[in-house]
């Protein structure tokens, strides 16, 4: 109890000092405060960092600071920066802002990516935001700040740069590598698992905040026929267990035309030698990855969490998840919840999708390391499922370690047993992590803040799709 207690605390106190604050208002957090090495980007405040200390401050009564971050992140939404001459689409959120004084006036520098390693513009950063103010207003009953005209042209910006037209035919959402938490290359190019999660969450989180109008019901309209295709498309060729990977074992390839089967053209052969013997005989998960003649077989954390709990995963496939979880722990689990993908890509493989990245070498960072943010998603999972004993396991876990490890930002190795080599210190969101998933635990009615349940309409389309 002591070590929880402490934990806590120095959890609090750690997390108030890394507030920023705009002519004196709270706006947001800084990702890291680490006292041994250069800033860097680290003393920005980051959109999709910040979504894990709104929440611990909206189940606290603390809303103020998420308000304002709403308001000021909506301010820079217009503010898109040139790149090499060329504009990003309106809509793009800002990866990250960063209060800047000069002469006693105070304003905010965002960053696109512009400025970001390998110039990497954040898709997940407006996804987040949208979720964000859902949480905001389902926390406090603000529906006025979100019908703000500014707000609802905010929404409708973000709206038209997802739904879009494209070449491709996909319900899901096209990006590139690096765009999302996993954000260096990782061989995640096309329709990551992470990102549909996103803007399955994104989407919902709309349909709930347009105000009536003739334009929100035109919207609400593009968003219902989206998100039943959406949900359709992830459920059917996403899903991986057992009894699916024989499925894809004894496909035939080359076929064509609207009575096929192997409709993404997938060969048997590469279905990789680990997943053969790792897939349980109870249990599946949502593959990362899937494009023609080819599907990224390896197990993402944060979309399959985030499918549990923004319910686009269907209700058995959720328990089939935490099922994979718990049969295999140490692989996913191990020291320090959690792993963020698995297995890490090795050898030639890892020169060829990582482009030799050195920070994203085996079992490290990116590349199969343990992240301890991945907490929250995990106990939210955990208590939406009724799977309780494994979210006090994973927080036991996790206890044992952070505080003395002074909150880092990732684990090394096989079972995150190392301090990630280049990992900072007193890093925000694994402190803030920390304690959502503390405060789900005790009150687990915080989670109907964030959370969806299952969308009725949406699964009725999606079933009259496969009739």
């Amino acid at each position: 109890m002591k070590i929880e207690s402490d934990s806590v605390a120095q959890a609090w106190k750690a997390l108030e000092e890394s507030i920023i604050y705009y002519y004196g208002h709270p706006v947001g957090t800084v990702a890291a405060r680490d006292p041994d090495v250069e800033a860097l980007n680290y003393n920005h405040c980051f959109v999709r960092d910040f979504v894990s200390s709104a929440l611990i401050f909206l189940m606290n009564g603390k809303p103020d600071i998420v308000r304002n971050f709403l308001v000021e992140t909506l301010s820079l939404q217009s503010a898109t920066k040139q790149m090499d001459c060329f504009n990003a689409g309106q809509g793009l959120m800002p990866a990250s802002f960063k209060v800047v004084s000069n002469y006693g006036d105070q304003y905010l520098t965002p960053d696109f990516g512009e400025h970001a390693i390998a110039r990497v513009t954040p898709v997940d950063s407006s996804l987040w935001w949208l979720i964000l103010l859902r949480t905001y207003v389902k926390a406090t009953g603000d529906f006025e700040l979100a019908h703000e005209p500014e707000f609802q042209k905010g929404i409708i910006l973000i709206l038209k740069l997802c739904l879009a037209d494209r070449f491709d035919m996909f319900p899901t959402m096209l990006v590139p590598d690096g765009s999302f938490m996993i954000d260096r290359r990782m061989g995640v190019y096309g329709h990551p698992l992470e990102i549909q999660a996103l803007f399955y969450g994104a989407l919902r989180s709309a349909r709930e905040l347009l105000a009536p109008s003739r334009q929100g019901e035109i919207y609400i309209q593009f968003i219902n026929q989206r998100l039943s295709t959406l949900n359709y498309h992830i459920r059917r060729y996403y899903w991986l267990d057992l009894k699916r990977l024989n499925e894809i074992y004894r496909y035939r390839g080359e076929e064509f035309g609207e009575t096929a089967v192997n409709k993404f053209n997938i060969y048997p052969d590469s279905i990789p030698d680990w997943l053969r013997e790792w897939m349980p005989e109870r249990g599946g998960y949502l593959a990362g990855n899937i494009g023609p003649s080819w599907m990224d077989f390896r197990f993402f954390a944060q979309g399959n969490l985030l499918a549990i709990v923004y319910s686009l995963a269907s209700f058995q496939e959720s328990q089939s998840i935490m099922d994979l979880i718990e049969k295999r722990w140490d692989n996913l689990i191990g020291n320090m919840p959690m792993k963020i993908c698995f297995p890490a890509v090795e050898g030639l493989e890892w020169r060829i999708l990582t482009g030799c990245d050195p920070k994203n070498v085996p079992w490290s960072y990116h590349n199969g390391g343990n992240w301890p943010v991945l907490l929250w998603p995990l106990i939210a999972s955990a208590q939406k499922t009724g799977r309780t004993e494994l979210a006090k396991q994973a927080i036991s876990i996790a206890e044992k370690r952070l505080l003395e490890d002074q909150w880092p930002e990732y684990y090394d190795g096989k079972n995150g047993r190392l301090i990630g080599k280049e990992a900072r210190k007193y890093q925000t969101w694994t402190i803030s992590g920390y304690l959502v998933a503390k405060e789900l635990m005790n009150n687990p009615d915080h989670l109907k803040i964030f959370s969806f349940d299952e969308d009725p309409e949406v699964l009725e389309e999606s079933c009259s799709q496969v009739s």
